[in-house]
Formats: C-alpha cells, structure tokens, sequence
C-alpha cells in the first residue's frame, strides 16, 4: 500500500496541482458582526493587470507584509484594524477591506485609513465597482432599511432559513458608492462570511453584465445599416447580368462583410462575458435568497425586472449578428457562383469563336494548297514544254505540244498527291499530342 505518490513512479500530469487546488479558491472568510466592508473592482486585462498585480506587490513588500505568490488570484493581509482581501480575476481586480472598529462602521464615509491606503494603490485599470456594505445586529430590518435607501428602488429579502436580512436600493449615493445592508439575526462567523462574499459577487457581476448593453446599443444601428444594405444588394442581384456589374456587386459585398466582421469582433466576447456574469448573478441570488419582506421585491425580482431587458437586448443583438453574418456569407457564395458561371460562359464563347477560326484558317488553306497545286503544276508543265521543244529542235520526232499537254493531268496529279501526304502527315503529328494528353 502507497502511503504517498511518488513522482519517480507515477508520472504526473503538469496540471494536477493546480485543478485539485482551484476548489479551494478564494475561501470564505469567518467574520463576527458588527463590521463594515468597503469593495473596489477595477477592470484590468493584460499588461494593465500585471501592471496592477507588480503595483500590490510593491505596495505589500513596502509594508513589509507578506506577498503574493507569482501564481496567486487572491491574497489576504491586515494592516492594524483593517483587513484588506485582494483577487484577481480574468477581466478585472478586486480589493475588499473589511473594518471591524465601531468608530470607522458609524462613520458616513469611508474609514480615512482605508482612504488613505486605497490611494497608495495606484491601479491603471478602470473603477467600475465601488460598494459600501454594512453588518449591523440589534437593529429592526424593515426599519433600517427604510431610513438608509431610496423607498422607490428599496429591494430587501430573507436569506434562506430567516437568520439575517439583505437590503439595498442599488443608487449610487452622492460619495459614489453602492450601499448594502444586512442585519445579522444570528449567523455563524463562517456563514456570513459566505453571505457577505456572495452579496459583494452579485452586484460586482451585475455591472459587469450591463457592460454588454452599451456594446448592443452601439452596434444597433451599425448592424440596422449592414442589414438593409445587404437587401439592397440582393434586389441588385436580381437584375444583374454581366461580368463586370456581378464583380462590382461581389466587390461591394466582400468589403461589406470585413468591414461588419471587424466591427463585430469585439462585441462577441462582451456579449459571452455578459451572458456568463448574468448567470453569476442569478446563481448567487439563488443560493442565499429566501422570502420577501413587508411586500417590497425580493433582489432577484427587482434584478429580473431592470437587467433581464438588458440581458435580452445583448442576446437579441448577438442573434441578429450570427445570422447577419450567415446571410452575408450565403449572398457572397451566391454572387461568386454567379461570377463563375459567367466566366466559364465567356469562356465558352471565346473557345467556340477560336474554333471557327480555326475552321476558317483550315479552309483558306485548303483553297491556298488548291492554288499553289496548279502554281507549282503549271511551273512543272512549263518546265517539260521547253524540254520537248528542246528534243524537236535536236531532230528527234516528237510533238512538243501533245507531249506537254499530256504531261498536264500526270504533273497535277503528283503534285497533288505529295502535297496531300504532306499535309495528312502533319496533322497526324499535331493530333497526337491531345489524344495523349485526353
């Protein structure tokens, strides 16, 4: 029996470690009321994420505070009284501080160490969450809630098994915060902790999933354009005859579908992104929330009514650009199977003009061997008239004119019959090399 795995018997997949580790991520934290956390994301991809990760580093190591490893998405210091969680995700980076004093929970704002800390970290990254939350206890919830959030937009719930109160109006208050309240009827340490990490994920993800809407609105009209552009080339189509006319149309097509391809590329991880945050969002609420109070909406009722718009809007337009873009490609595969039927038709059409030629040059020449037969014919008999004559003038008995026009029909006749040999050899010699090649 193993008592241990050893490298040096089992190979090891390079992975492991990470993927049985990745469970464990960013743990809950145990906390005992009453406290006050102060939650910053800020939306960093790239260089501008390792940039952000060397800057809280250097801000640790300044401190002389332990740092994270090179590999770590999350890390947990305190400084004094203040606690400071940061994490690390795919798009953006959060900073949670949790102030347990009294003093810094009355307070209005946020705690001036806090403040004073926040600002030493310096992130080149965007602030798109800023989130003030309160635990409080001994405190009537409805109450409270009605005293701290705007009545109209107040969305409050039971946390599932009735032991604490979540409430917020989700506005951003004159400070720039978004505030949260809870009151703790008697949850365990580690249990609000969980509480206080999903609450702080719901409405983290939930302007995350909203950035997908401005992108939709953008591309609305951008695509509205594409869209009838296209019909217009369709109806062109139609009516389109001739080479030239369908290359214009093909042209003008291609270059439609790049430029909707380039304006569409970004837009497809925002839509991904903003479906997957979304159902974040409605994950978190699910596991936490329970019933209502005093008749005002539950978060997740309140959510559906203002985000699931803006959800279905970013769907909306991501289904109209996948099917935009099929149309495009089917127009295009249209309109280059048109380009080629008619290419392969004017060349038709110029094989068929090059065969008559052909046809054309065969019977010229056959008129011309016709005339250069009796040319050479008649050279042959004039040249046999002046050697009969010669044999008269010698003393010999013969005719010279019956001898030359019997030599007449035999001259032809020969002539013809070499140039005929002739030009069958040559064709014999020209066909052989296409019945190869056949």
């Amino acid at each position: 029996m193993l008592d241990r795995l050893d490298p040096h018997t089992f190979k090891l997949h390079p992975q492991r470690d990470a993927v049985l580790s990745e469970v464990h991520a960013r743990p809950f934290m145990q906390l005992i009321p009453p406290f006050k956390v102060i939650h910053y994301a800020f939306l960093a991809k790239g260089d501008a994420a390792a940039s952000d990760r060397r800057g809280f580093v250097a801000f640790c190591r300044d401190r002389d505070l332990p740092s994270p490893q090179a590999s770590a998405k999350h890390h947990q210091i305190d400084i004094g009284p203040v606690t400071l969680r940061w994490e690390q995700h795919a798009e953006f980076a959060t900073f949670t501080w949790i102030v347990n004093s009294p003093a810094d929970r009355q307070a209005e704002g946020a705690p001036g160490a806090v403040h004073s800390l926040m600002r030493a970290l310096r992130q080149e990254g965007q602030l798109l969450v800023a989130i003030k939350l309160d635990v409080e206890q001994d405190a009537c919830p409805l109450t409270r809630a009605e005293q701290l959030f705007d009545k109209s937009s107040l969305a409050m719930a039971r946390i599932k098994g009735g032991e604490s109160v979540m409430a917020s109006d989700f506005r951003v208050d004159q400070n720039g915060f978004t505030k949260i309240l809870v009151c703790d009827l008697g949850l365990t340490p580690h249990n609000l902790g969980a509480l206080v990490q999903r609450l702080l994920e719901v409405e983290t993800y939930r302007p995350l999933a909203l950035l997908g809407l401005s992108t939709a609105l953008e591309l609305g009209p951008f695509v509205d354009r594409i869209d009838r552009r296209l019909g217009e080339v369709l109806e062109e189509m139609q009516g389109a005859e001739g080479l030239k006319l369908n290359n214009h149309l093909l042209a003008e097509l291609t270059s439609l579908a790049a430029s909707f391809e380039r304006g569409a590329t970004g837009s497809l991880f925002r839509f991904g992104a903003s479906r997957a945050y979304y159902e974040l969002v409605q994950s978190r609420l699910s596991i936490i929330e329970g019933s209502e109070i005093a008749d005002y909406p539950t978060w997740s009722s309140f959510l559906a009514r203002r985000v699931a718009p803006a959800m279905r809007t970013c769907e909306t337009t991501a289904d109209r650009e996948a099917t935009l873009s099929v149309k495009l490609a089917r127009a295009a595969d249209l309109l280059r199977t048109r380009v080629d039927v008619e290419i392969e038709r004017q060349n038709r059409d110029l094989l068929h003009a090059i065969n008559e030629r052909a046809g054309q040059q065969l019977r010229l020449q056959c008129t011309v061997e016709g005339l250069s037969v009796a040319a050479i014919g008649y050279y042959v008999v004039s040249l046999f008239g002046y050697l009969a004559k010669g044999a008269h003038d010698v003393g010999l008995h013969v005719e010279p004119s019956y001898l030359t026009a019997g030599c007449v029909p035999i001259a032809v006749g020969v002539i013809w019959l070499v140039s005929y040999n002739t030009r069958k050899r040559h064709l014999k010699h020209r066909d052989e090399p296409s019945v190869m090649r056949e």
